[in-house]
C-alpha cells in the first residue's frame, strides 16, 4: 500500500507536466490545425537559454522568466517566418516543416552548446515528505501542481473571459467569418502559436529537472507522452489534455513501479494506438473535432 500510495503521488507529479505540454499541443491544434511535432524541441531551446541566463545571474528565477518570454517570442517566430508560408492543402505538410524544425533546432543546439546531458537544478527540494512513514510529494512536486494549476487557470480565464481570448476562439472557429467582421486573424493565429510554445517552456523547465538534464534531444520521450496525452484527452478538448496527462503520468508511473522502466515507453505507445483505433477524437472529446 505504502508503495502505492507513492507511486500515486509521483504519477500525478508527473502528470501535471504532461498536462501543460499537451495543453500547448491542444492550443496549436484549435488555432491551426497543427500537431506542432517541434513543440519539444522548442521547449529544450528555450531551457538552454533559461539555463544560460541562470548561470550567468546566479538567478534560477530569472532563467525561469526568460524561458517562458522566450518560448512567446519563438512561438511567434516559428509561425511568422515558418509556418504561415506553409501549404495547408495536405495536413502532412505541416507535419514534414515541423518535422524538419525539430533537426534544425536540435542540431544548431548540438553545435551551441554540445551533445552531452548538463545538470539542471530544481529550485527546490525533491525529497519527499513522508507522512505515516510513506514519501509523497515533495516541495518541487508542489511547485509543479501550483505552476500548472496556475497556466491552466490563466488560460481559462483568457479565453473564457477577455475579448482577446473571444477574438482568439473565434479565428480558429470560423476565420473567414471572424475577418469579415474585423478580426485580425493573422494576429490571433501568431498569439495562439507564441502562447502554446510559452506553456512548452514552461513545461520544459518543470520536467528537465526530474530526468537526465539538459540535452538536445531531451523532451523527446517526454513529448511522446504528451502527445498521447493530448490524443487521449481530445485535441479539440483543453479540459482533456489536463486529465489526459494526469491519466499518463499515472500509467507511467505505475507501469514503472511494478515492471520496470524499460516497459514504460512501450505501454505509452500502446496507449496511443488503443486510442487511436478505438476513440480517435479523444476520450473526453464532446463532439466530433471539426474539419479545416
Amino acid at each position: 500500500m505504502d508503495r502505492f500510495l507513492f507511486l500515486t503521488f509521483d504519477g500525478l507529479s508527473r502528470g501535471a507536466v504532461y498536462a501543460a505540454f499537451a495543453l500547448a499541443l491542444v492550443l496549436i491544434w484549435r488555432a491551426a490545425r497543427i500537431v506542432n511535432f517541434a513543440q519539444g524541441a522548442m521547449a529544450v531551446a528555450t531551457a538552454y537559454v533559461a539555463y544560460s541566463v541562470a548561470d550567468a545571474t546566479g538567478s534560477y528565477w530569472i532563467g525561469f522568466l526568460v524561458a517562458v518570454v522566450a518560448g512567446l517570442l519563438l512561438g511567434a517566430g516559428v509561425e511568422r517566418v515558418v509556418m504561415r508560408f506553409v501549404d495547408h492543402s495536405s495536413p502532412l505538410n505541416g507535419v514534414v516543416v515541423a518535422l524538419g524544425l525539430v533537426l534544425i533546432i536540435q542540431g544548431v543546439l548540438g553545435m551551441i552548446y554540445g551533445n552531452e546531458f548538463r545538470p539542471a537544478a530544481a529550485p527546490f527540494s525533491r525529497d519527499a515528505f513522508e507522512i505515516g512513514g510513506v514519501a509523497l510529494l515533495s516541495r518541487y512536486d508542489l511547485f509543479v501542481f501550483g505552476a500548472v494549476g496556475a497556466v491552466v487557470v490563466l488560460l481559462t480565464l483568457l479565453f473564457t473571459r477577455t475579448p482577446t481570448g473571444l477574438r482568439m476562439r473565434a479565428a480558429a472557429f470560423a476565420p473567414d467569418v471572424s475577418r469579415l467582421l474585423g478580426v485580425p486573424v493573422g494576429g490571433m493565429l501568431t498569439l495562439g502559436w507564441a502562447l502554446a510554445a510559452a506553456v512548452g517552456s514552461l513545461a520544459g523547465m518543470l520536467v528537465i529537472p526530474t530526468e537526465l538534464g539538459l540535452h538536445p534531444t531531451a523532451m523527446d520521450i517526454v513529448f511522446i507522452s504528451a502527445f498521447t496525452a493530448a490524443v487521449l484527452g481530445g485535441l479539440d478538448s483543453p479540459i482533456g489534455a489536463v486529465l489526459g496527462g494526469l491519466i499518463v503520468g499515472l500509467l507511467l508511473s505505475y507501469i514503472s513501479g511494478y515492471l520496470g522502466a524499460t516497459v514504460a515507453p512501450m505501454a505509452v505507445l500502446a496507449l496511443l494506438v488503443v486510442v487511436l483505433l478505438s476513440r480517435p477524437d479523444g476520450l473526453f472529446a464532446r463532439s466530433k473535432a471539426r474539419t479545416a
